[in-house]
């Protein structure tokens, strides 16, 4: 995607597929409030504008950058370099971890391949953004999948491909630690608030992004 008017085009039409706005959200690797200016300002049907202050009024967007980093996941070398890329910053912390979190959707590629580089069980968690459509997000809940590898006490790493406010990076490392987990240390491809630590567990990133303006 190029420019503004793809994203929202994209917005739409992940909207008229029945995708919540934090769904959207992660699919175009924007934040919640973005999601829901983009689908306000495409006019889909499935999915009203937004009552409540996640949604930006009037005709000013919201602060953010869009990540597009398709050319990379769409193509499974290419995926598995950038993940050993990551398995690389994560291999200086923890020597007792056998467990790899990736946060879906993005996340749960990039992780297995640095479970098998790192020689980790893998297991995924869901946030509760994927459920997020109008309301109190604080009211919903993630969820680690019964599919894959389970937390029972163990040492992790968490990994997803973004961080765009820490919220979810912050809420897997609870949900870790609510099922007697301990998180090591995290890892995304792109941060873009130069989070460098989270709830005490260090945050590594292969780009970080930085704002440059007046004041």
């Amino acid at each position: 995607m190029k420019n503004v008017d793809d994203l929202i085009s994209s917005a739409a039409e992940l909207a008229e597929r029945g995708l919540s706005k934090g769904e959207i959200a992660d699919e175009l690797n924007v934040s919640r409030e973005t999601a829901s200016w983009l689908v306000e300002r495409s006019g889909a049907t499935s999915a009203a504008p937004e009552t409540t202050s996640d949604a930006p009024s009037g005709g000013t967007g919201p602060d953010d950058i869009h990540i597009d980093w398709s050319a990379v996941g769409r193509d499974s070398a290419r995926l598995s370099y950038l993940a050993w890329a990551m398995a690389d910053l994560l291999g200086t912390e923890g020597d007792d971890v056998d467990l790899t979190i990736g946060i879906e959707k993005a996340g749960a590629p990039l992780a297995t391949v640095v479970a098998r580089e790192l020689d980790t069980d893998l297991g995924t968690f869901a946030p509760a953004k994927h459920q997020w459509e109008e309301g109190d997000i604080e009211d919903l809940g993630g969820s680690f999948s019964r599919n894959f590898a389970q937390i029972r006490d163990r040492s992790c790493y968490v990994v997803d491909d973004i961080i765009t406010s820490g919220t979810t990076m912050r809420q897997t490392i609870e949900a870790v630690r609510d099922h007697g987990g301990k998180v090591e240390a995290a890892v995304v491809i792109v941060d873009k608030q130069g989070i460098e630590e989270i709830d005490g567990v260090p945050v590594h990133s292969l780009i970080n992004v930085v704002s440059v303006g007046e004041e």
